[in-house]
């Protein structure tokens, strides 16, 4: 009788630590899907990944749990207003300088705006550093002008000024794409 009991105690155990691992391990999926529309010719930015015609993108408008550890990819943004395209910061309507520690993060994240000017810490290389957060890498929406013809952001990205990059002692050679976690400060 009590080899019965471990053993429905167990299984009951394990079941639960399998929900939880699960339920940990769950990504949001796609909301559907954009299709690019214009030829790349028309895409405003130098080197630039932009909508291919006919191509599907997919949309997210959620992104990873956040927890202390928060898997994600860095990029690099220049947050430079209309200089290469991009727009003005959502949060707060303005340019900024690559030389500030600050990101734009990917909708889901963005929260419709609720981490406006909050502070997230980013770990890397050894390294951390906080950066405000002042924009949204839109997720939910791309391929045509208001976007500069580029596909939809991933649902994991922290789009970062230089400032970040360089904090986190990565060489200039490797500013592309970065695996990082980050957590809200």
């Amino acid at each position: 009788m009590k080899n019965l009991k471990l053993g429905a105690f167990l299984l009951i155990l394990l079941r639960l630590v399998t929900y939880c691992v699960e339920a940990e391990a769950q990504v949001c999926k796609p909301s559907g899907h954009i299709r690019g529309t214009l030829p790349p010719a028309l895409c405003k930015k130098n080197d630039s990944d932009c909508c291919a015609q006919g191509k599907f993108y997919p949309i997210y408008r959620c992104s990873p749990t956040v927890s202390n550890q928060t898997k994600a990819v860095l990029t690099l943004n220049p947050f430079q207003g209309d200089v290469e395209g991009d727009g003005l910061c959502e949060c707060d309507n303005e340019c900024h300088s690559g030389d500030t520690p600050i990101v734009a993060l990917s909708t889901g994240w963005y929260n419709g705006g609720r981490r406006c000017l909050n502070y997230i810490t980013i770990n890397a290389n050894g390294r951390s550093v906080k950066a405000k957060v002042v924009d949204e890498c839109n997720s939910s929406m791309g391929c045509d002008a208001d976007h500069d013809y580029e596909p939809p952001c991933a649902n994991n990205i922290v789009s970062a000024s230089k400032a970040v990059w360089k904090a986190l002692g990565v060489s200039r050679d490797n500013w592309d794409e970065l695996n990082i976690t980050w957590s809200d400060a």
